[in-house]
């Protein structure tokens, strides 16, 4: 078989699929103690509702702003891989933290320089894959490694599950398994991960960047940004799923199975939809999302069983599967080279804040509402992004314009 003929996924870099392993890891890790840190929280330390909502808000936020910096830096230094493994390893040296705490003090913190590492590599990350990748396979790659990193979101909380049964619901020995694959996932970038050198010496020296450099992004990656904080705005955090399943009857026990179907369907659907990319219309795989979206905010908020509530969120999978390697293709290819790093950054705070806002919002109508309300309104935002989005396609189609950046790349 000739090399034209082989599959995309036999095509891509090893350095994607080392990548790919990484974040693997690393979520096995995270989501490991992030699906028992809130219970631990609660009854170990005997924190209050507020202060968990506090750590974490301010733990997100405190990612999200990174990765402005982080993602201009690697522009400037044109060395991305000191910057996924300063990230990874920061993430990895809190995992032993967590079980040793005494104090939510120690959380906080912990919790606090891990999300400091994820805005140090996310953006550095996603520009590092779009360097090594060839153009016509990027949806392909963002797509393998959001698939592989799903995965270990499902690994994470089935791994927690299992723990819990053997040590007689410790969480903290639980906790110190995490430490394994945190590990794992340095060791695998330093040996794994290669990047291409700068292409000249004068680019490799060129004046860091700066907020004036903003103006040189085109308008067409503006409009990425703007679709991004739109499909943002239209969910919220995965939270209020687990929130909904209990709500149904879902046994405290058996919470973490909301977060396992939903990951093995975004796991099992984030490679074909990133090589669909590679070859589809961007505006029809968005508005499918969409759809998906929009099933699964009126399955939850119809849902009477947890069954009906395990089905809404495996459409939640679907929709993130279809869209978010897909978002991350339309970053890269209309930010310019020398902007990728701090391209990805910008998107990433843009739909961070976005998404917070959405959580806030839903929060609002979930206390006054009640949950079905907040579901119905999900699904009514998402039907007015899907038609904003139509519209704006289908004026494009009369008239050559910036939407183009939507259809067929």
């Amino acid at each position: 078989m000739s090399s034209t003929d082989a599959s995309p996924d036999r095509r891509l870099p090893a350095s994607i699929w080392a990548l790919g392993v990484a974040s693997l890891c690393m979520d096995t890790s995270s989501e490991l103690i992030h699906s028992l840190l809130p219970v631990f929280m609660a009854t170990t330390l005997g924190a209050s509702m507020l202060t968990i909502g506090l750590v974490e808000g301010l733990a997100e936020a405190t990612a999200s702003i990174t990765k402005v910096f982080s993602g201009a830096l690697s522009d400037f230094l044109r060395r991305r891989k000191f910057l996924l493994v300063l990230g990874y390893g920061l993430a990895a040296i809190t995992k032993p933290v967590f079980p040793l705490a005494t104090s939510i003090g120690w959380v906080f913190a912990a919790r606090f320089v891990d999300r400091i590492g994820k805005g140090i590599r996310d953006a550095p990350r996603d520009a590092l894959v779009a360097d090594i990748t060839p153009p016509e396979l990027r949806g392909a790659a963002y797509g393998l490694r959001q698939a592989l990193d799903s995965v270990g979101a499902f690994l994470g909380p089935l791994l927690a599950l299992i723990l819990l049964s053997v040590f007689a619901d410790s969480i903290p020995a639980a906790m110190w398994f995490a430490v394994i694959p945190a590990a794992i996932t340095v060791i695998v970038l330093i040996v794994g991960v290669r990047e291409p050198a700068p292409r000249s010496t004068g680019e490799a020296l060129r004046p860091p960047p700066t907020f004036a450099d903003a103006r040189r992004l085109p308008r067409r990656f503006w409009l990425v940004v703007l679709l991004g904080a739109v499909f943002t705005l239209a969910r919220f955090s995965e939270a209020f799923l687990v929130l909904r399943a209990q709500n149904v009857g879902l046994p405290l026990a058996a919470v973490p199975l909301v977060m396992m179907v939903m990951n093995v369907v975004y796991a099992a659907g984030a490679y074909p939809a990133g090589a669909a990319a590679d070859r589809c219309s961007a505006r029809t795989l968005l508005l499918i999302g969409l759809g998906f979206l929009i099933g699964a905010d009126l399955l939850l908020a119809l849902a009477t069983s947890p069954a009906a509530a395990l089905a809404g969120a495996a459409l939640w999978g679907l929709y993130l599967a279809g869209t978010q390697g897909l978002l991350s293709k339309l970053v890269a290819d209309t930010a310019p080279l020398d902007l990728r790093g701090s391209s990805f950054g910008i998107f990433n705070l843009v739909s961070g804040v976005s998404l917070l806002l959405a959580s806030v919002i839903a929060g609002g109508l979930w206390t006054t509402l009640g949950p079905s309300a907040t579901f119905f309104v999900g699904a009514t935002f998402a039907a007015i992004a899907a038609i904003g989005l139509w519209g704006a396609g289908s004026s494009e189609s009369r008239t050559a314009g910036d939407w183009s950046v939507v259809r067929r790349q």
